[in-house]
């Protein structure tokens, strides 16, 4: 199973974060509804799951869910998808090496915002709300558990929540750039995107699904989701665009800057 060096995932992850800033609006928006929509398949499925496992297995139900929930980044890293969290890293690896502009990052970041937002709502209005799948029995009652966990933490522990999700998120990511066949990819996203549902870290993309899905079921509202929303959003930064951009930029910088370099005169040449 063929695997590339750090140093290659950091030039990967460069060459990522350029294609995402030069991407066409509308393809980003496409993609951008697919990724929310890929993920929140991902937290229905943990939902569908879980519920109706005994009380008494505990955290195992967690785990569990968190072996599931994979399956969301999965289809959107090898089938395709714009995703807010992974972008949170890729476009600040761009901007670190100079090949992409802040105007190109916020254009990005707010396209996929979007676009994440109306994929999540679609997967929980139509197959939560209107087929019914988080507003029946155990079911709903997991739903509206989880959604309202997340509305009740506090802004700063949800904040630094949200750091530790997308520095897992984007270390999933990271690692998937280091396999070229879908085995590896599979496995370097799996492992850390349990870790982070297991663990219980919020993520920007998965909360809105699931906290719009127990708001159509009647609980909860629409400020109580923009309360979550900002820590979030902020920490998901934090955690994709210093704890793996910038960090592997600083150790990887000079070996970068030369590859730059020396494709800049190759094409010049």
């Amino acid at each position: 199973m063929a695997f590339h060096s750090p140093q290659q995932i950091a030039e990967k992850a460069v060459e990522a974060g350029v294609k995402k800033a030069n991407m066409r609006p509308s393809h980003t928006l496409l993609l951008g509804f697919l990724g929310g929509a890929f993920i929140s398949l991902g937290f229905l499925l943990y939902v569908r799951v879980v519920a109706g496992l005994p009380h008494e297995w505990g955290t195992l139900s967690s785990l569990i869910g968190g072996a599931v929930f994979p399956v969301g980044l999965m289809l959107l890293v090898i089938a395709g998808g714009e995703l807010l969290t992974g972008n949170m890293m890729a476009l600040p690896m761009a901007i670190l090496a100079k090949r992409a502009t802040f105007k190109q990052l916020g254009r990005n970041w707010l396209l996929v915002l979007v676009s994440n937002f109306i994929g999540a709502i679609f997967v929980a209005y139509f197959f939560g709300h209107v087929v019914g799948m988080t507003e029946t029995g155990v079911f709903l009652e997991k739903t509206v558990a989880v959604a309202g966990a997340k509305i009740d933490q506090a802004f700063w522990p949800t904040l630094v929540s949200a750091v530790g999700c997308n520095w897992l998120v984007c270390l999933a990511i990271w690692l998937a750039f280091g396999a070229d066949d879908i085995g590896g990819k599979i496995l370097a996203i799996w492992f850390p995107i349990m870790a982070f549902v297991a663990i219980g870290f919020q993520h920007v993309v998965a909360n809105m699904f699931i906290i719009p899905a127990a708001i159509f079921a009647g609980h909860f509202t629409w400020m109580d989701y923009l309360g979550n929303f900002v820590p979030v959003a902020i920490g998901n930064a934090i955690g994709g665009g210093v704890f793996v951009a910038l960090f592997y930029w600083l150790v990887h910088r000079d070996a970068l800057q030369s590859s730059i370099k020396s494709s800049k005169i190759k094409k010049a040449s």
